[in-house]
């Protein structure tokens, strides 16, 4: 999912594979990290069995923050 298919979305959650390429990181990593310590992330996270949802808003908010901090 890129960007602007994210913010398009009117989904209330996405996954790990959707907000992967977003931040450079691994789906494998994202789903580790909310497993073992979902509060590092920096964004929230629901765990649901072995599923990993993520608050497309919340998403949305930590990206833009992150923006930010950088200009």
């Amino acid at each position: 999912m890129t960007w602007n298919e994210l913010l398009a979305s009117e989904k209330p959650f996405v996954l790990a594979q959707d907000v992967a390429p977003i931040i450079g990181a691994s789906e494998h990593a994202i789903r580790v990290q909310a497993r073992d310590d979902p509060g590092s992330l920096g964004f929230p996270v629901t765990r649901i069995g072995s599923r990993t949802y993520i608050p497309r808003p919340a998403f949305i908010r930590f990206v833009e923050e992150g923006i930010r901090e950088v200009v």
